[in-house]
């Protein structure tokens, strides 16, 4: 996977949100007949009036976000988004991708791309030698004692009183959920699940993206509703809500209804369309809390006018601010509670930033990142969003993880998402990252488990209860912060949520909602002296340090916002 929002703690220095900056690989693929866009149009602006513009400007219209006035467009002209700019019933127009195939030596010259891509989120404790082993607990579930950020959170604790109801359903707006997972299964609704994204083989330089669709199972683009071919979004659903059901572990709220609600590719980027998409969805059916552990591609800072970047790309950068909150808009008002990750940079929101990341994805040939200066008026999306509830990460002293960017008025609460140095040594050890389930197709296709289906790695745990075997692996991240707060937010809604008309289900105001995990949080101070240094020694001997300074009173501050998330006191005890 290329760059959701998650660190390993295998990784010597913090994979951050931000890829890598890659350099695009030479090619001699001759520039694609047809491109795609996402057009969205100006508020109050008539469809037929917008789409009439659209297709003056040679563009074809292939789908509509009618909640929103998101159009995905293709084209011939590739003059076209200036032949939009200035028009009435458009407000602003934004690169997707190329449509068409890049010639075989251009894929063949992509191995570096596609390095970078599949090393951005390593899994944690990679090559630091052979497998765990782990007994049976005879406690709650069998990986129970692995598992201290529940512990941190008081969840089982909380499981006494409040596990979750199934009529609330938590949407995973993510890379995909493995439905099939036996840790997972049990709460998934395939029904209401959906894929709102197509596989992208490669990017317009020719370096690999998702891969070629022929090498899918079905040879498809088109993935179901039930697969996730990265790992994340699987994480990610298992940390809210696998069961208790004797086997493995057990989510912040183990009785809640996962919707898989994919915007995420295999490969890890989050784009306009598919993001807006879910949200609006998620809206439309009832969902009750949506999990964000992503940024939206390919600005991990949108700047509306920032002098580094020309006016195409201020105009496209302002386009997506927009389009996203006005899903994010939508979400709200129909009772969707919305809970995102506040990235791995590393970095205080706060303050002007360096950004060498962006954009990350060619989307016209040639295209590449560049550095520029991000002041605080620059937005990451949609963590930065109005109605967002942003989440910082913690590891297993309750100390801000190392990778966690932060920020006083940013961050509105702290989670446990892991931090593999937060060790007596401040060496590493993987079990400070969280465990959560993991496919056993991308264990077995990467190497994992050998031919008995044994971990030959100590970042997958094996756990069996009976013929029923599942896989398990340990990440670290805000991505992994962020699905512990949306599963106390969905114990909330469970605890004190009434009947919704709509689906028959259960529904809480999300201002309440937020009002309550902000007011049941534990109170946490910013460290003495607040500018603390991180001190890492990596598996080479190399001693890295990183000072962050936290701003603000143990009421509210940058590290922990309004504190840590207490399942127990968030559901009245």
């Amino acid at each position: 996977m290329k760059r959701v929002i998650v660190v390993s703690a295998a990784a010597a220095v913090i994979a951050a949100t931000a890829a890598v900056p890659a350099q695009a690989v030479p090619t001699t693929a001759e520039p694609a007949a047809t491109t795609q866009y996402v057009v969205l149009y100006k508020d109050g602006a008539t469809a037929a009036d917008a789409q009439k513009a659209i297709e003056a400007a040679g563009g074809t219209v292939v789908k509509v976000n009618k909640a929103v006035g998101l159009a995905t467009v293709t084209t011939a002209n590739p003059g076209f988004a200036s032949a939009l700019t200035g028009n009435g019933a458009i407000e602003g127009v934004a690169h997707d991708r190329v449509i068409g195939s890049v010639p075989k030596t251009a894929r063949l010259a992509a191995n570096t791309q596609a390095a970078i891509q599949s090393k951005a989120v390593e899994k944690a404790g990679r090559g630091d030698g052979g497998p765990l082993k782990f007994g049976r607990s005879v406690k709650a579930e069998p990986l129970s004692d692995l598992q201290w950020d529940m512990k941190q959170i008081r969840a089982e604790e909380a499981h006494k009183y409040e596990q979750g109801d199934p009529k609330v359903l938590v949407g995973v707006i993510d890379t995909g959920i493995d439905g099939s997972h036996p840790d997972i299964a049990p709460n998934f609704n395939r029904a209401l699940s959906r894929n709102f994204t197509v596989d992208i083989p490669y990017d317009a330089n020719g370096n690999v993206v998702d891969g070629p669709c022929e090498d899918e199972p079905d040879q498809s683009c088109n993935d179901p509703n039930d697969v996730d071919e990265d790992g994340h979004g699987t994480h990610v659903a298992s940390s809210i809500a696998s069961p208790i059901n004797d086997l493995g572990i057990s989510g912040v709220a183990p009785k809640v209804t996962l919707v898989n609600l994919r915007a995420g590719q295999d490969s890890g980027y989050f784009f306009l369309q598919p993001t807006v998409d879910a949200l609006t969805y998620a809206g439309d059916i009832g969902v009750d809390v949506v999990n964000m552990s992503y940024y939206i591609d390919p600005w991990l800072f949108n700047c509306v006018d920032n002098p580094a970047d020309s006016p195409a790309d201020r105009a496209e950068q302002a386009t997506i601010i927009t389009a996203t909150q006005r899903a994010l808009d939508y979400a709200h008002r129909h009772g969707v509670t919305l809970v995102a990750a506040a990235g791995n940079q590393a970095i205080d929101y706060t303050k002007t930033n360096t950004d060498a990341s962006s954009p990350d994805f060619a989307s016209v040939p040639g295209q590449a990142p560049y550095s520029r200066t991000i002041p605080p008026s620059c937005v990451s999306m949609p963590t930065e969003g109005e109605h967002v509830i942003s989440v910082s990460s913690t590891g297993i002293s309750k100390r801000k993880s190392y990778y966690s960017s932060y920020g006083n008025g940013f961050v509105d609460v702290a989670s446990p998402g892991g931090d593999a140095y937060d060790t007596p040594g401040n060496t590493r050890d993987v079990t400070k990252a969280t465990l959560s389930a993991y496919p056993k197709s991308l264990a077995l296709a990467n190497g994992e488990i050998d031919e008995n289906g044994d971990p030959t790695v100590n970042y997958v745990v094996k756990d069996c209860n009976g013929g029923t075997c599942a896989y398990y692996q340990y990440l670290q991240g805000t991505s992994m912060a962020s699905p512990r707060a949306t599963g106390v937010a969905a114990l909330i809604v469970s605890k004190y949520g009434h009947p919704d008309w709509r689906n028959g289900g259960k529904t809480l105001a999300p201002d309440v909602v937020e009002a309550i995990l902000k007011g049941t949080a534990t109170k946490t101070a910013c460290p003495t002296p607040p500018a603390f240094t991180y001190t890492r020694i990596l598996p080479s001997g190399q001693t890295v340090t990183a000072t962050h300074t936290c701003e603000g009173t143990k009421a509210s501050n940058g590290f922990y916002g309004r504190g840590i998330v207490d399942a127990l006191r968030a559901v009245g005890h």
